[in-house]
């Protein structure tokens, strides 16, 4: 029987259009998928959106829109993105779906009759972009230490969960399981900065914001945004619909998110479960932000126009694959990474054009020059076959290892590592050297071998991350993406192939910062 994993992203606040930091989170989520399915995983890829709450409410009345009106338009753009950039997941669950909102209510009623949630008043300060309450003391410069924006003065009945009762669990839950919660500094910071210093019961209803669910038992208060939101990652694999289902997925394996919201997901989201007395997903990864210019991109802050951010312009030019390359290469995970555009464009030139695609196109261009396109039998070895063969082998294990990490940035630096040492093992070898001798026609052909097998497993391991081009080199090698044999000689004697296209176009960057510059300005 296959081994279980259950991923989920994030679910967007769909206030405005994705952006490209959107992007990243659902591009390596839908890597680790495609890669765990490859190591013959049974996987559930869950994705979607958060779609209530006050800023939704006044986005719509600004449009002009009903609620429904104004989110429908923007889920349907964000699937659209999503399927651009080849993201394959199992469910894109709304917090509008039927089935969505009778959690929801459950999981509050559960809690109320517990004894987690009880009814008061709230006064304090609350930040309408993140939907967000604080203190005083949690303030930076009096405004929003999520955001940075104002924050204004709050006052209404409320109900409460029961969030100051759980510190000790926490700190426990965090002792006791090193790997619930990384990397690390997240562990420092929800420690230091909310557990140590006291965590307050947490406002879990809303009275003043009519966009949401409502409290069952009193429909005067509607279900506070994150209580909401949650409670996603157990709808989507049937809980209270599908008893099979949610006992097969349940507990996440993983929930990828950006750092802004770890304490939701590592503080009220663990505490909640505890109370509900359901098992705690097994991991919780808070990433890094996708910086420009220094600065996080964000729904509501503008990018310089010479800097194209908009997914929905650069892969329809550059291909999906380049958009996923460089959001899954140049950010570590785990950190904040800086993005730009010429960046984005170097990485094409050198990485995608100039170390992949003109390794396979080469390769196979003297295969088709020295052996009329078949992939040769012989086998000769020697010091620089077997060096190439334990390189290749030993990057191979690296990206696996990598990838257990759920590190998408170091595992691809493994793989094109591999590439790295195929092309200079053709300068070494220097095939075009061995074709002039009819007496090393056997070392050439082995040559032209070991070439197309590192070719075969670097594609391999690749087609979790660039999947369009990896389909194309294995269809031209006959092979499928399975990460089940990384030895050497698994193509099949004597097999005629077709010579592959040109991958990635190498750029004349310049030229495309121009041209790019003008299309920002359109869009």
């Amino acid at each position: 029987m296959a081994e279980k994993f259950y991923i989920t992203t994030p679910i967007y606040y769909p206030s405005n259009k994705l952006t490209l930091g959107n992007c990243y989170t659902t591009v390596i989520c839908d890597a680790i998928t495609r890669y765990n399915k490859m190591l013959g995983s049974d996987v559930f890829y869950l994705t979607g959106t958060d779609e209530h709450g006050q800023k939704i409410a006044g986005k719509a009345k600004d449009a002009g829109k009903t609620e429904m009106e104004y989110l429908n338009e923007i889920i349907a753009d964000a699937k659209d993105l999503w399927k651009l950039l080849n993201i394959n997941y199992d469910r894109f669950i709304r917090t509008t779906d039927e089935d969505h909102v009778k959690v929801a209510q459950h999981v509050f009623t559960e809690l109320y009759n517990k004894g987690y949630i009880y009814k008061s008043g709230y006064k304090g300060k609350y930040c309408v972009p993140c939907e967000s309450f604080w203190t005083e003391s949690q303030l930076i410069d009096g405004k929003c230490p999520d955001c940075g924006r104002p924050v204004i003065d709050q006052e209404e009945e409320t109900y409460f969960f029961k969030l100051s009762q759980f510190s000790d669990k926490l700190l426990k839950l965090y002792q006791d399981n090193p790997e619930f919660l990384q990397p690390q500094s997240r562990v420092n910071e929800m420690v230091n900065n909310f557990i140590k210093p006291g965590l307050s019961d947490l406002c879990v209803s809303r009275t003043s914001v009519k966009w949401g669910i409502p409290v069952p038992f009193d429909t005067n208060h509607t279900i506070y945004v994150w209580i909401d939101a949650l409670t996603n990652y157990l709808t989507g694999i049937g809980y209270l619909s599908d008893d099979k289902s949610f006992k097969k997925w349940w507990p996440a394996d993983v929930h990828i998110i950006g750092k802004e919201i770890v304490r939701f997901h590592a503080i009220i989201w663990p505490a909640m479960l505890m109370a509900l007395d359901l098992p705690l997903p097994k991991k919780v990864f808070g990433h890094g932000w996708l910086l420009f210019g220094g600065d996080k991109l964000s729904k509501s802050k503008n990018v310089d126009s010479v800097e194209c951010v908009d997914p929905r312009l650069l892969a329809p030019r550059y291909s999906a694959d380049a958009v996923r390359y460089i959001l899954l290469r140049e950010i570590p995970f785990g950190s904040d990474g800086n993005y730009s555009t010429e960046t984005f464009l170097t990485r094409i030139n050198s990485d995608l054009a100039n170390n992949y695609g003109n390794l396979v196109s080469r390769t196979l261009s003297m295969l088709k020059k020295y052996n009329a396109s078949v992939v040769p039998t012989a086998r000769v070895e020697n010091e620089t076959s077997k060096d190439l063969q334990t390189i290749v082998k030993l990057e191979a294990e690296n990206a696996k290892r990598h990838m257990q990490n759920l590190d998408c940035s170091k595992a691809l630096a493994s793989i094109f590592a591999i590439f790295d040492k195929a092309n200079k093992y053709i300068e070494v070898t220097e095939p075009y050297r061995l074709a002039k001798d009819e007496s090393k026609k056997a070392e050439l052909d082995s040559v032209l071998r070991n070439l197309l097998e590192a070719i075969r497993i670097g594609t391999i391991h690749l087609s979790a991350f660039l999947p369009d081009v990896s389909t194309k080199v294995l269809d031209i090698l006959g092979v499928e993406a399975k990460l089940t044999d990384d030895n050497f000689y698994a193509l099949k004697d004597g097999k005629v192939l077709e010579p592959c296209p040109i991958l990635f176009p190498r750029l004349d960057i310049p030229k495309e910062l121009e041209e790019l510059a003008k299309l920002n300005k359109q869009d």
